[in-house]
């Protein structure tokens, strides 16, 4: 663990969400009561051993006149700004920490180097918007609009200032990193923030139950799929147009969807939700495809735990959990063919990659499955040893840790 000079380290976190990305660093810290461990959110949430939880709250919303290019930045100067009045607070109560991480992506850290100049600050570097090259131009069934193109270089405005400021950054995956500038990069470290592979992993004896009387378990033939809220970015529409054709194949596989009804990343759709279109779009068996909308998280491991085939998908976007605590867990993943999935999964190795934009490619993937999943399932094995190689909360624990303690060299 890092120390600073005097054997005591007093540390910052800032994040809307506390913890986010940092609850298997901040818990470790925290874990030595000779440390001082402050977090600062806009929720109070669960409170936590030995961190000392400030709540603060941004002076107003961005206002009705704002150009629409600059809604972003407005909020991450209101956030920065009510941050740097909690820092101010501390520095005038005779705290200084000895390092600042923080999630740069609401603005939360604008200002910290400007309360506290000569305090390292850690930015945690999640994504350099692009209108080219990444996501928002990636599936041509939502194409960029003129408009789109000018307001994502302006959405990268707090971005900038905020590589500017801090000493260091961090990016979970390399393809992550590569997006932000050139002349930034020197300062990122690519350092996953780590999946507990001893809650997510294999169980032959899972079972989840859809009610007080049915149940499904490794004995059923499953098809799973997870997403935070069901919406193109994350391929619900390329999934449910592979049902069919998967169901066609096999009409006795179960289908499990876990997601919310929202969007999280994509842009707002107006009406009916995406699982509303999806569900008048396409002729299924609806009886066998089961929405389960968005559950606890012991809950949603147990979908995983039975599940024959995972399908995960995504645009060139920020790579999620799910698909790595799915591999954690033993799944075999049919995953698409897009960065950062390729940095992880190798086709044939430790899963299947297919083309995003093609249901079928989907569902021949998950077909391959479906016919023989003794066969395949030393997919899912390889994907379980790789999770234990790179991504568990010790390795990415002793990753932090040594970033820190370079810093407060």
């Amino acid at each position: 663990m890092p120390k600073c000079y005097d054997n005591v380290m007093k540390i910052v976190f800032i994040h809307q969400n506390f913890p986010g990305q940092f609850p298997h660093i901040a818990r470790h810290l925290a874990a030595d009561k000779n440390n001082q461990v402050i977090s600062i959110s806009q929720k109070q949430g669960k409170p936590q051993p030995n961190i000392n939880h400030i709540v603060y709250a941004p002076a107003r919303v961005p206002h009705k006149s704002t150009h629409h290019y600059l809604i972003n930045a407005e909020m991450g100067v209101l956030n920065g700004q009510a941050v740097a009045k909690v820092l101010e607070a501390l520095k005038q109560k005779g705290f200084k920490p000895d390092v600042i991480v923080g999630h740069l992506g609401w603005g939360e850290t604008l200002f910290a180097k400007d309360v506290f100049p000569d305090v390292p600050l850690v930015n945690y570097l999640e994504f350099f918007y692009k209108a080219v090259g990444a996501d928002t131009d990636f599936d041509p069934e939502f194409p960029n609009s003129a408009d789109d193109v000018l307001r994502i270089r302006t959405k990268n405005a707090v971005n900038l200032l905020g590589l500017h400021a801090c000493d260091a950054g961090i990016s979970p995956t390399k393809w992550q990193r590569n997006l932000y500038p050139p002349e930034f990069q020197h300062k990122i470290s690519v350092i996953h923030e780590g999946i507990n592979t001893e809650l997510a992993k294999p169980d032959d004896l899972a079972e989840f139950w859809l009610s007080k009387t049915v149940k499904f378990s490794k004995k059923d033939k499953i098809v799973t799929f997870v997403a935070r809220n069901l919406e193109p970015y994350r391929g619900f529409h390329t999934f449910m147009r592979a049902i069919s054709h998967i169901q066609k194949a096999h009409p006795d596989c179960t289908v499990l969807i876990v997601g919310a009804d929202g969007v999280s990343y994509g842009r707002k759709k107006e009406g009916e939700n995406y699982r509303e279109q999806l569900l008048k779009e396409v002729n299924l068996d609806q009886s066998r495809v089961h929405l389960l909308g968005k559950l606890e998280y012991s809950k949603y491991l147990k979908v995983l735990q039975i599940s024959t085939v995972h399908v995960y998908l995504t645009v060139p976007f920020v790579l999620s959990w799910s698909m790595l605590e799915a591999m954690s867990v033993g799944c075999v993943v049919v995953a698409s063919d897009t960065a950062p999935v390729v940095e992880v999964i190798e086709h044939e190795k430790n899963g299947l990659l297919v083309d995003f934009l093609s249901p079928q490619s989907v569902a021949n993937a998950v077909n391959k499955v479906l016919e023989n999943p003794a066969k395949m399932q030393h997919l899912g094995i390889a994907a379980r040893k790789l999770l234990l190689e790179r991504y568990q909360v010790n390795n990415s624990v002793e990753q932090y840790a040594q970033l820190l303690q370079n810093c407060l060299r």
